[in-house]
């Protein structure tokens, strides 16, 4: 799809996984995070360029990652900024163009600490993002949330039958969300992530759609296992085993 562009965010740490460096750097099934992600988007058909955002101290380690991992459809490497809503706005820039020009009319963004992102869940944030405005990928809740208030002194149980745990990528049509970020960007405004800013700064509607629990974000020790063995699985699979 000639108008699509995808946004891949490379800026994490490696903090609470209990690890040194950038997270996305590590190994799962032999291979860094980052070119799992890199990979799923560079062979899926509904998407047409790729702009990889980084930190400027990993600049050499994707460089690697890239080496190894061909990927033709990759435009630009570039710096982002100190959160990951500055890095989202810089990537959207380096798109800029293309965008006010209706070359590229659907972004989608990504975090590569995300590395089995499944064809099928780009395509259905795609499609949400083409019919309404925005699509993200939302999981439901699996376990009881407890809320504190200020003076209370017990917490109080939450329903959950609403509520979602978010994923990326989330896609939006390019030209709202540039302008959205823009805006942002005027009110010195920092988003959590690409549907808060969007929500707040477009008359975008956002969709959420079925997430995928294979989607697992690296974050904590515990989940490096999780991607290890999804990895296997996938080498399995590519092995014909």
């Amino acid at each position: 799809m000639s108008g699509t562009a995808a946004v891949v965010l490379a800026g994490g740490s490696g903090s609470r996984s209990g690890r040194a460096g950038n997270k996305v750097y590590l190994p799962a099934g032999g291979r860094p995070l980052l070119a799992w992600s890199l990979r799923t988007f560079q062979q899926s058909p509904l998407i047409a360029r790729i702009i990889l955002v980084v930190r400027g101290v990993d600049r050499a380690a994707a460089r690697a990652v890239l080496q190894a991992e061909p990927t033709p459809k990759l435009q630009r490497v570039l710096q982002g900024g100190a959160s990951r809503h500055d890095s989202e706005h810089a990537g959207l820039e380096a798109l800029a163009t293309a965008i006010e020009s209706a070359a590229v009319d659907l972004v989608c963004i990504h975090d590569a600490a995300r590395p089995f992102v499944a064809p099928g869940l780009i395509a259905r944030v795609l499609e949400a993002a083409r019919r309404t405005g925005g699509g993200v990928p939302g999981l439901p809740l699996s376990d009881p949330v407890l809320l504190r208030s200020e003076g209370a002194q017990q917490p109080s149980l939450v329903p959950t039958a609403d509520l979602r745990l978010m994923q990326t990528p989330q896609a939006f049509r390019a030209l709202r969300l540039l302008q959205a970020f823009r805006r942002a960007a005027e009110a010195g405004f920092t988003g959590v992530d690409t549907a808060e800013t969007a929500q707040r700064f477009s008359d975008l509607q956002v969709e959420v759609v079925e997430g995928d629990p294979d989607n697992v974000k690296v974050t904590y020790a515990e989940d490096l296992a999780i991607v290890e063995e999804l990895a296997a699985v996938r080498l399995g699979r590519s092995h014909g085993g």
